[in-house]
């Protein structure tokens, strides 16, 4: 038995709609073709990523200080400072400012549930 790595990220959302939105508005995913019920999936690349809505007994409310802390969320942008530049100027909190880092460009935003996901610009 081999593990190749991962394959798949889901964010489990407070309301999946609003979620979606979000991911296909202010950071232009494309929603897959196909899609299972409770979830939307994005066409990214080399992993798929999708919001859902939470399994049984997950309670986003107890999540504290905020849902996924610990858990490191990266996505890769062909401009993370322009990125930056819409969200911040559509009023989405930044966590952490644009900085130069190994990864290029990199920042780190939260998302409408509170989950921080950092954007860098360089593969």
């Amino acid at each position: 038995m081999t593990i190749t790595g991962p394959d798949f990220l889901a964010l489990q959302v407070r309301d999946l709609d609003r979620s979606a939105e979000f991911y296909e508005t202010r950071l232009g995913l494309r929603r897959a073709p196909v899609t299972p019920p409770g979830a939307v999936v994005f066409d990214t690349a080399p992993i798929p990523f999708a919001v859902r809505e939470p399994l049984p007994g997950v309670d986003l409310e107890a999540a504290t200080p905020r849902p996924g802390l610990g858990v490191a969320l990266w996505l890769g942008s062909d401009d993370a400072q322009a990125l930056h530049d819409d969200l911040a100027a559509a009023g989405v909190p930044i966590a952490a400012p644009p900085f130069d880092s190994p990864f290029g460009r990199t920042f780190s935003f939260a998302d409408p549930d509170g989950y921080v996901v950092t954007v860098h610009d360089k593969a």
